[in-house]
């Protein structure tokens, strides 16, 4: 990420305070908890913008000044509009930023030797990793009359998040990239995918622990994980790229994703497993989830 555009301040008491495209923000932060904080109160008091839950997981925005209905981050590969959301999200998650940078430079890498490539991203968001991938095939001169060979699925079950994912692929200029955006269940996507007969070269996953499908199916990631990744595997062609498994639950560490990948993925794929973080600039880190990766050579 440019590091004019994010930036983690400080963390402690179940809160983060970060700037992010220019907003200096305090929202709530579950990994947080246990932490204290190490900055002054008055840094705190500084902040545009400020979320306070409410009822559960939502809450409302306070904000200093003129309220904000969106604004532009650049990642230096895309761009993403970030929007306050009623849940205190704004359409992005920095942590991810390293695996960004990592599917763009795979992407890259395999399209150099590939007469097809196709990358299947579940759980897709806003599309940061959609357009990680995409950004690779931008580059390499590929477009969407080329969508059969080549292209990054984007799949989500909220078409209103697929909707912004569009939009977001349109302010960094990809439009015309080999994009397939889906609203559906991924479950569901995949099973129907291994129907069809389709193949895929890669896989990225980013599940949440708990969710639900287009059509009101249930996700529960310690029952549908497994199946998840049975059906991924069968999408696999002969000759694989990646997978890339990130998740944000307690309980289920980075060891435990990548036994699972080497499980569902057997052959002779490398696995790297880490745990992802947001550092401030004197070295505090800040617990943001766990994930494992397999690449093929």
């Amino acid at each position: 990420m440019k590091e004019t555009e994010y930036e983690i301040l400080d963390f402690g008491n179940g809160r983060k305070l970060e700037r992010l495209g220019g907003r200096l923000l305090d929202r709530p932060s579950p990994p947080a908890e246990g932490f204290r904080t190490a900055e002054n109160v008055s840094r705190w008091q500084q902040a545009e913008g400020k979320f306070r839950r409410s009822d559960g997981l939502k809450g409302r925005w306070q904000w200093r000044g003129a309220v904000p209905k969106s604004w532009v981050m650049d990642t230096g590969i895309f761009r993403l509009e970030l929007k306050p959301t009623e849940v205190g999200h704004l359409g992005v998650f920095p942590e991810q930023w390293p695996n960004w940078e990592w599917i763009y430079t795979q992407t890259r890498e395999f399209l150099a030797r590939r007469e097809s490539f196709r990358v299947l991203n579940l759980f897709a968001y806003t599309g940061g990793s959609t357009l990680a991938s995409a950004s690779a095939m931008k580059e390499c001169g590929l477009t969407s009359e080329e969508v059969e060979r080549f292209c990054t699925v984007h799949v989500d079950s909220a078409k209103n998040i697929v909707q912004w994912a569009r939009g977001n692929a349109e302010i960094s200029g990809m439009e015309n990239c080999p994009i397939r955006w889906i609203g559906e269940d991924a479950l569901r996507f995949v099973l129907r995918e291994v129907k069809r007969g389709r193949k895929y070269h890669a896989v990225i996953l980013d599940p949440p622990s708990y969710g639900h499908g287009t059509r009101g199916e249930v996700w529960k990631l310690d029952q549908h994980l497994p199946e998840l990744l049975e059906a991924c595997a069968e999408l696999m062609t002969d000759g694989p790229g990646f997978v890339l498994l990130t998740a944000h639950s307690p309980g289920l560490d980075a060891r435990g994703m990548g036994r699972m990948l080497e499980r569902y993925f057997p052959g002779t794929a490398r696995c790297e497993t880490y745990s992802m973080q947001l550092r401030t600039a004197s070295g505090r880190v800040l617990p943001s989830g766990e994930a494992a990766r397999l690449v093929w050579r």
